[in-house]
């Protein structure tokens, strides 16, 4: 027959040698270790200090961050005020705080009070 079609064989697929996944080092630097992971379904946390405590169950934090200025390459600091719910009224002006990401409470709350990291210190009241 003059005419016969050629059939190829279909090719079985290359099987490439697995190689192991490269290996983590147990240790990292300390400046660079999360405080929490990061990825879907984790709440973002922050650490900030309270700048007013005079709402009932609310609080108002301030986040700063340093960020290196891209034209004078001076280190400048950013801060953000966040409204974060603090249901027992525990944390005082002048605490460090960490808070976490909630549902929205209000108009403005989305943070809610995780912990207090550091009371703010006491001063004695003297009566002039």
């Amino acid at each position: 027959m003059a005419t016969e079609k050629k059939t190829a064989t279909p090719k079985a697929p290359s099987k490439k040698p697995a190689t192991p996944a490269p290996v983590k080092s147990a240790s990292k630097p300390e400046s660079q270790k999360e405080t929490a992971p990061q990825g879907p379904g984790r709440r973002k946390e922050v650490v900030g200090t309270v700048v007013s405590d005079k709402m009932q169950k609310t609080i108002v934090v301030k986040v700063d961050r340093r960020i290196r200025h891209s034209l004078y390459k001076k280190y400048v600091t950013r801060s953000r005020r966040f409204k974060a719910h603090d249901e027992k009224n525990t944390a005082k002006k002048g605490d460090l705080v960490r808070i976490v990401e909630s549902r929205p409470l209000s108009r403005d709350k989305r943070w809610a009070l995780q912990e207090i990291l550091r009371k703010a210190a006491q001063t004695l009241e003297l009566g002039v």
